[in-house]
């Protein structure tokens, strides 16, 4: 697969599980099944709030172990959550992203989507060097903490910063996009387990709205 974990990650937080997809075939014309996922959240969210959820503090201590405040920087669950619990829905963007993004909600677990033809490489979740680059959606070029964890590919180029928190502009997927690599991650007591389900889920999803055959793996320590 086209993915890893640095040893240094899986060191220090032993808890992490992981699932990699990886599809082609994608296009911006689809319809997948959002309402099945967004209800699921809807329930979820019905007993509380996103801050309660297993899934959600799990990934606040791990910002919290990262020298992050967890009310500041959110991982990319907690922050759909957040909207999707204020405003009863979320914007559309496109097809695969609204899908992600379902499903995302209705497992509480942050999904990172990529467009696989602007990853030089393979990519590996790793702390920074320093010397990574990192585009925002508004064009501006940062450069990220020595340390930080980030997604990186071959040409150090980050495609996402503060882990689960702030994807790329540069790898996003756009109409032009044809093959995508995801990730899903999930650190609480059942994290395997459920990063498996939503990992099956997603991929039954891709085959029937895209007629995808995703290459699936999930990884734990």
């Amino acid at each position: 697969m086209d993915v890893q974990h640095s040893p240094r990650i899986w060191s220090d937080f032993p808890e992490l599980a992981a699932g990699v997809l990886l599809a082609e075939g994608i296009t911006a014309d689809a319809a997948p099944d959002l309402d099945r996922f967004t209800a699921i959240a809807k329930e979820r969210l019905a007993a509380g709030t996103e801050a309660d959820l297993p899934e959600i503090q799990a990934w606040r201590r791990a910002f919290s172990k990262m020298g992050l405040k967890p009310t500041q920087y959110r991982c990319a669950a907690e922050s759909l959550l957040r909207r999707f619990r204020k405003e009863g829905s979320l914007p559309r963007i496109h097809p695969l992203i609204d899908l992600c993004n379902a499903v995302s909600l209705a497992y509480a677990i942050p999904v990172a989507v990529f467009d696989r033809a602007r990853v030089a490489g393979s990519m590996e979740v790793r702390h920074a060097y320093g010397d990574e680059t990192y585009l925002t959606f508004g064009g501006e070029v940062e450069r990220p903490e020595p340390g930080e964890v980030i997604f990186a590919d071959a040409e150090r180029r980050a495609h996402a910063r503060r882990w689960s928190n702030r994807q790329s502009g540069h790898s996003a997927v756009r109409e032009s996009t044809g093959a995508v690599l995801i990730v899903a991650e999930a650190m609480h007591g059942t994290a395997r387990a459920d990063v498996e389900a939503l990992t099956a889920a997603l991929a039954e999803e891709l085959s029937r709205t895209w007629s995808a055959r995703p290459e699936t793996s999930i990884r734990s320590s």
